[in-house]
């Protein structure tokens, strides 16, 4: 499928939807650049499935608009609006064979047969699942149906894929290889992605963009570099990985689990805080601290080279200045 077209870039401007009193999102705009990666994480209920069922026309919307490559698809019928879709349950045809499943949205396009057995033969490719094109979905495993849901939503050519939650229903290890399988096919295919995920760990390893919603806004956009080194709140801070938050005059500063430092390296730090060891955890590849200071939990993530310590005993932490991150009052 080499001859794919880029993705098309998407632009909205100012959503609203409401559920009776409740405000489902609350002028949300957004701005998705051509072929890129753009998840849309948060907690349950903030708003983010909410916004792809409006991107693939299953939810109407009251205000606002939404346009992809320059075309307003407000009025667009879900048919018509070229948008792949894959779900966390796959949604297969349990009686259709691979192949079948691939090609039945070109079946619904009226594609000649040479250019769908082309297609389909690519998608298969694709996937790396060109030997298992005569199977049904029940003789497949958890992840070989998953890439046969994304092979079904690419091979049609989408302006846009939406992909909701769709590895939500797989073991950790298996998680890890289709997010590697799936970052391989975006930059194969210079599709433009919105993915939705409640997963942190998930948004950092596959996004070129991060938009972090809560309570029907985003509440911040960026790389995940932004987002987990240049918070702007401490809810963004807390929500993206582990952050210790200490006083700092009038504002509040977040500094991470990995960037704290005990030992001879807390001496030589730009600042120290004295803190009582409430737990010490090993985790094979290092260390997980726990301790309080001034009333307040810190964790430390340090490698296996730790001084000796003890429940109880007070110990020195340090942070260099250029690790702290000043968040908005």
């Amino acid at each position: 499928m080499t001859s794919m077209p880029s993705g098309k870039p998407v632009l909205i401007r100012n959503l609203r939807k409401t559920y009776g009193r409740v405000e489902a999102l609350a002028d949300v705009s957004l701005d998705i650049a051509p072929g890129e990666f753009c998840t849309l994480l948060g907690a349950s209920g903030s708003g983010k499935t909410t916004l792809l069922k409006t991107l693939a026309g299953f939810e109407n919307y009251d205000a606002g608009s939404i346009m992809v490559g320059g075309r307003d698809i407000g009025p667009v019928p879900v048919s018509k609006r070229n948008i792949g879709m894959v779900f966390q349950n796959y949604a297969l045809f349990p009686h259709m064979s691979v192949r079948k499943n691939i090609a039945f949205g070109l079946e619904m396009r009226r594609m000649s047969a040479a250019d769908l057995d082309r297609r389909v033969k690519a998608a298969l490719e694709l996937v790396s699942l060109g030997d298992y094109a005569e199977r049904l979905p029940r003789e497949l495993s958890g992840g070989q149906q998953q890439r046969v849901a994304l092979a079904r939503a690419l091979v049609i050519e989408p302006d846009i894929l939406l992909m909701d939650e769709p590895l939500g229903a797989l073991d950790k290890n298996l998680r890890k290889s289709i997010q590697l399988q799936l970052k391989d096919l975006h930059r194969s295919t210079g599709v433009t992605i919105i993915y939705v995920t409640h997963d942190q760990e998930e948004a950092l390893f596959l996004s070129d963009k991060i938009a972090l919603m809560d309570k029907g806004r985003i509440v911040q956009v960026g790389t995940p570099r932004d987002l987990y080194f240049r918070p702007n709140s401490r809810f963004v801070a807390s929500f993206l990985g582990e952050c210790n938050f200490l006083a700092s005059g009038e504002a509040e500063i977040a500094i991470r689990p990995e960037r704290m430092r005990v030992g001879e390296p807390a001496r030589v730090s730009d600042r120290q805080v004295e803190a009582v060891v409430e737990n010490i955890i090993f985790m094979g590849t290092g260390y997980r601290l726990v301790l309080r200071a001034d009333g307040r939990e810190l964790t430390v993530l340090t490698d296996a080279d730790i001084p000796d310590m003890n429940r109880g005993d007070v110990i020195t932490v340090g942070y260099d200045q250029a690790h702290a991150m000043r968040l908005a009052a």
